[in-house]
């Protein structure tokens, strides 16, 4: 039989049959919401890097706390929707504003950088985020105070490498924290899934855990493309 003949039954691997049908829509709109800040965040880095209107830094990075401590402590309803996607897209602008001084470093090194970084964190951010849906529901969830207590040994690292100033210390910080936030992807998608089937429905706050997750993933990846190819440079001298 010619393997090239088997048809893919694509109708089958779409299939959730362990996710409740309302959890699925709840899922779609968690995504969906994803897809928005994408496009803001984007917006929001070409407005810094294009104009510099909005500088980079403290007063973004402060800005963007505000937005997302607002956004928290709006209550969920149907009267607040419109306000709390209205506070997510300017936290999703606020990010591709705080975004831009790490793509201009890029752009400096070497211009593809920036769609190979990206491409790579879509894959890596799908695969990761399929392999928690099709698997069995809270198989993944013991992973949390692994990774709270990784990310806690990275900040703690972080902090502490700004007195050491080692640059094997920063790479693997890099390494480590790429490895941790694809865990991570994992644990907050199961996480989304185990709290929309007991009823919380707040698609808005679920998607801030992703939009993070995907933002980081992209943040590291892009400065481990650019640091390695700055080693190439300095070989090639």
């Amino acid at each position: 039989m010619n393997i090239f003949d088997r048809k893919i039954n694509f109708d089958a691997l779409l299939k959730f049959s362990h996710i409740t049908p309302s959890t699925q829509q709840h899922l779609k709109k968690v995504y969906a919401s994803f897809a928005l800040c994408m496009f803001v965040a984007a917006a929001g880095a070409y407005v810094h890097m294009v104009t510099h209107f909005i500088q980079a830094g403290l007063l973004s990075a402060l800005g963007s706390l505000i937005l997302m401590i607002w956004l928290m402590a709006t209550p969920h309803s149907h009267e607040t929707e419109q306000k709390r996607l209205g506070l997510l897209a300017g936290f999703a602008f606020l990010t591709g504003v705080g975004l831009g001084p790490a793509l201009e470093f890029c752009i400096a090194v070497n211009p593809s950088i920036l769609p190979t970084a990206f491409m790579g964190t879509a894959m890596i951010f799908t695969c990761f985020t399929l392999s928690a849906l099709y698997a069995r529901r809270r198989s993944y969830l013991f992973l949390g105070g692994i990774l709270m207590s990784a990310l806690s040994l990275l900040l703690l690292s972080s902090l502490g490498n700004v007195f050491f100033g080692s640059i094997w210390l920063f790479q693997a910080n890099l390494y480590v924290g790429l490895v941790v936030m694809c865990g991570f992807v994992l644990f907050d998608t199961q996480l989304i899934i185990e709290k929309a089937e007991h009823g919380d429905q707040d698609y808005i706050w679920h998607c801030i855990d992703l939009f993070l997750d995907f933002i980081t993933l992209f943040r590291k990846l892009m400065m481990i493309l650019a640091m390695n190819e700055k080693d190439k440079k300095k070989e090639k001298k």
